[in-house]
């Protein structure tokens, strides 16, 4: 049996169906149902791996450094992002069939792309952290001491996100099929959701740009300078460590981020301009963007030595 999925359509819909308006792309089962066993597999190690973190973060770690505070931001939004995933999945089993309302549909989807983007700044924090505290140890050493930073760091964070992101909490994202009997959540977006061509392309700059390809260049720069300092100045335990860290964090960025954004800026432009679509690719990247709530206990415990001693303890290794 066929499944129809309804791709991101940039057309001038009302608030009166138009089946004209609607682009449909034809799915098989089969692809419906492995994105939600994949949204049931990352939701079972979400939860597995970042409650635990949580709880060593919050109630075991001291003192809370500044990476430490980072850490707490990352694994919130990580475990809000579980919190929300059975929405995703029920939304996938049943069809693309939306039943929680407009409001639930806002929340799902700014959970996901608060989480990916917060996720992406955090591991930028983190990483400029290492860089002074290993780079440039004696100029930064009072300010890396200063919680308040790392707190200041996490409202910005939320603040620039949400300011990207403006246009979807103010916007119904559900749209009525009658033709098919669904209700569509953030699958058919309305061209006048944003006032102008331009003001679309803004957008697209900000979430691909700003919240994307500037943190993860920042991010690299980091990164590859710690190894080098630490290649020249360290011992090979220590160096070893970083470089593991470095490429865990790449990784996420490689497998988790890139496709997304690469994506949602290839079938945006495709949908603006050619009405053509990437829209099964687009969807499947987006399943696989939820994999760095996953990852993110990696980084931890290669990030903290506190924290890897605390794990360690927890599961009676030593």
């Amino acid at each position: 049996m066929d499944i129809w999925a309804i791709s991101l359509n940039f057309s001038t819909l009302t608030s009166t169906y138009k089946a004209e308006h609607v682009d449909l792309h034809v799915d098989d089962e089969n692809t419906r149902i492995t994105i939600s066993v994949l949204y049931m597999v990352i939701t079972v190690i979400n939860l597995v791996g970042n409650v635990p973190s949580m709880w060593i973060l919050l109630f075991r770690t001291s003192p809370k450094t500044v990476s430490i505070i980072f850490m707490i931001h990352l694994t919130l939004t990580d475990l809000a992002l579980g919190v929300a995933l059975p929405l995703q999945i029920a939304y996938q089993l049943y069809g693309y069939h939306w039943t929680f309302g407009s409001g639930m549909c806002r929340f799902m989807t700014l959970v996901f792309y608060t989480n990916m983007y917060c996720s992406i700044l955090t591991m930028m924090a983190i990483s400029i952290d290492r860089y002074l505290g290993i780079v440039k140890p004696m100029r930064f050493k009072q300010a890396r001491k200063k919680k308040s930073t790392a707190v200041l760091s996490c409202i910005l964070m939320w603040v620039l996100v949400l300011a990207v992101l403006y246009p979807l909490m103010t916007t119904d994202l559900t749209f009525e099929v009658p033709q098919y009997e669904i209700t569509t959540c953030f699958d058919v977006l309305k061209k006048n959701m944003l006032p102008s061509t331009e003001a679309w392309a803004a957008f697209l700059f900000g979430m691909v740009v700003i919240l994307f390809l500037f943190p993860f260049c920042i991010t690299t720069f980091c990164y590859v300078s710690v190894i080098r300092k630490l290649t020249r100045h360290s011992r090979t335990g220590q160096k070893r460590i970083a470089v593991r860290l470095a490429s865990v964090v790449l990784l996420v960025f490689i497998l988790c981020f890139t496709p997304n954004n690469v994506l949602l800026l290839v079938h945006s432009v495709l949908r603006l301009f050619y009405g053509q679509s990437v829209y099964t690719a687009y969807k499947l990247s987006l399943c696989f963007s939820c994999l760095n709530s996953c990852l993110d206990p990696f980084i931890y415990y290669l990030a903290s030595r506190d924290f890897r001693q605390k794990l360690r303890q927890l599961l009676n290794l030593q």
